[in-house]
């Protein structure tokens, strides 16, 4: 039996069944174009048999094109009723039973997930983006790969590179779990209502590796948070606080192979780890 995908008017007639007024709060920015879903599963090179974890589906028109590869989803949404009705919508555009799961909550304090997922995808607002994504890389060390829609900002944050004027602390601790690469546009016309900022593909891999373990982690991040609260100071300035004094701080810069003089948003997170390291 073929998936059928959602259109417009489809989208326009669940939100009214269910009462769904999309908000700016919840970023209920909802996809009504098929091709641009399917854009989204393509650049996440999601193939039959995998397990995809799906935040927010909201309506289900991601979650459909998801679920027409062949693959199966667990799809996370903290919006009772859209976690209610997406099972019935699943089942009534053909999409095979067992192949969708649903786990109605917030993702923020989502610790469990069925299927062992190994791809994320998903359409996220801006406010809770970044704080998601770190998130789940940190709990589900399954997740090997994924790609996001999310505000152009966003995705040119966790992109971004060191030296760059959007380098920070969202683009390291991104970095910790692997590289991240801008991976297709969206134009805005495809959402209901239509937003007014414009919104980018973004992708990860994990390293097949960890970097460190958690306790190095959670370090790393200290120090990377530190670092850009004092923007553009030098490092032995913005790192006094958290080590020690200034004269403290710059023995561990220096011996992490950091200059004390440099600026944190040069660094790049192996950079922070060291330091990290450097300074137990």
């Amino acid at each position: 039996m073929t998936v059928s995908l959602l259109g417009a008017t489809e989208i326009r007639r669940l939100a009214a069944e269910l009462d769904v007024t999309p908000t700016k709060k919840l970023g209920q920015n909802f996809v009504v174009d098929a091709n641009t879903v399917r854009k989204i599963v393509q650049a996440a090179d999601v193939q039959p048999g995998e397990r995809v974890v799906e935040i927010g589906p909201g309506l289900g028109s991601l979650t459909l094109a998801i679920l027409e590869t062949g693959a199966s989803v667990t799809a996370v949404e903290i919006d009772h009723r859209l976690a209610e009705r997406l099972p019935r919508t699943a089942a009534e555009r053909g999409v095979p039973a067992g192949a969708l799961t649903v786990v109605d909550a917030d993702a923020m304090r989502v610790t469990e997930l069925p299927g062992d997922p190994t791809v994320l995808v998903a359409n996220l607002p801006y406010n809770v983006s970044v704080p998601v994504l770190l998130h789940f890389l940190e709990t589900f060390l399954t997740l090997q790969r994924g790609v996001v829609m999310v505000q152009a900002e966003v995705a040119e944050r966790l992109a971004a590179k060191p030296g760059s004027k959007i380098y920070g602390a969202p683009s390291v601790k991104a970095a910790w779990y692997g590289p991240w690469r801008l991976c297709g546009n969206v134009s805005r016309q495809v959402f209901w209502p239509v937003p007014n900022v414009d919104s980018l593909l973004v992708g990860f891999h994990r390293d097949p590796e960890p970097r460190g373990d958690e306790h190095e982690r959670r370090r790393t991040f200290e120090i990377v948070d530190a670092a850009f609260n004092q923007r553009r100071k030098m490092l032995r300035q913005a790192l006094s606080g958290l080590l020690g004094g200034s004269a403290s701080a710059s023995e561990i810069l220096e011996a992490a192979g950091v200059a004390p003089t440099g600026r944190g948003e040069d660094l790049t997170v192996d950079d922070y780890h060291r330091i990290a390291l450097a300074a137990r």
